[in-house]
């Protein structure tokens, strides 16, 4: 048999890939068993079923991954139509999610192994990846707050408004060789007195647990937020005096639902903060009114992570070689 040389090789992978693309969205080639990256973000919708008031319902359900997605009039939390109930993203160390609904929370799943799992999370059609598994789990209760980097608006004194009051909202889903995540578009949300547009990246990168979210309003309002998750005798600590923009906010303990150990932080950029403070259910960073894209990171490190960080004091060392790095 004729050996190929190597442009030809080349040139038939890039047939093959593109023959695969035209029949189904990237984000499904990528779930597919034996993607070997160290990335990837997806959302899965039923197929199926039907409608019944707020509930997606029916028999012999399929899931379906989509790269977009508008949200239906009908969703709300607990609707069953989303795979674990949104979108997610993930690296070879650890997995996040975000509810596609109004309560708009970042979950985290954590993970034991180093390989992508999300396109195998949610499948049974029941929520078992709260239950420990060779993979992991979901690992934190968000209940009423942000979870982890989520964004709402604060009233300045113990409550943060989340997604109650939308017109629509849409999610994109990226897979690169750079990363992968989402780009969120949440139309007409109205909050505190407030309407606007606003629109939000999620990006992961490879060999990562950060998390770099990006904020763009359409207008300029008081009392954008991020936050982490408050839990009682979890203290917050800072890091507010190095050298250079970033800062981060961080918290570590028993703060799962096993219960085990987990560090949470938030990197930010000083000049685009009013200050730190807290409401009913969140550490809160609460943003200066602008219409130039707001910028931070988030990240979460779980005992069990394969390789991962078992104390405070490694978390710590952690997060301060990963300010360095934004400082440089």
């Amino acid at each position: 048999m004729k050996k190929l040389s190597l442009p030809v090789l080349i040139f038939l992978a890039l047939s093959i890939s593109c023959k695969e693309k035209k029949g189904k969205s990237q984000e499904t080639v990528l779930g597919d068993e034996g993607y070997k990256g160290k990335t990837y973000a997806e959302i899965s919708i039923k197929e199926g079923g039907q409608w019944k008031g707020r509930k997606y319902v029916g028999d012999n359900f399929t899931f379906k991954n989509v790269a977009y997605l508008k949200a239906p009039d009908s969703l709300t939390d607990h609707s069953y139509y989303v795979r674990y109930e949104g979108p997610g993203w993930e690296s070879n160390k650890v997995g996040y999610r975000l509810y596609f609904d109004w309560r708009n929370a970042i979950d985290i799943f954590g993970k034991k192994v180093d390989t992508m799992v999300l396109s195998k999370v949610g499948v049974d059609n029941y929520d078992s990846y709260h239950e420990d598994a060779a993979w992991g789990q979901d690992i934190l209760k968000a209940g009423k707050s942000l979870g982890i980097g989520s964004y709402g608006r604060y009233d300045g004194k113990q409550n943060v408004t989340h997604f109650q009051e939308v017109d629509s909202t849409t999610a994109q889903i990226h897979n690169t060789s750079d990363g992968s995540g989402v780009t969120l578009n949440y139309y007409g949300w109205s909050a505190l007195d407030n309407k606007i547009d606003l629109q939000t990246q999620l990006m992961i990168a490879p060999d990562s647990r950060m998390t770099k979210a990006r904020l763009t309003p359409s207008k300029a309002i008081g009392g954008l937020v991020t936050g982490i998750v408050k839990f009682e005798e979890i203290e917050l600590f800072k890091n507010e005096s190095a050298i250079g923009p970033w800062k981060y906010i961080a918290t570590y303990g028993e703060q799962t639902l096993v219960p085990d150990k987990l560090g949470m932080a938030i990197f930010y950029q000083e000049d685009q903060v009013v200050k730190i403070t807290d409401s009913e259910f969140d550490h809160l960073i609460v943003f200066k009114p602008t219409t130039e894209p707001i910028t931070y990171y988030f990240t979460a490190a779980w005992e069990k992570e394969k390789d991962g960080i078992k104390n405070r004091t490694d978390f710590i060392s952690y997060l301060n070689n990963e300010l360095s790095l934004l400082n440089k």
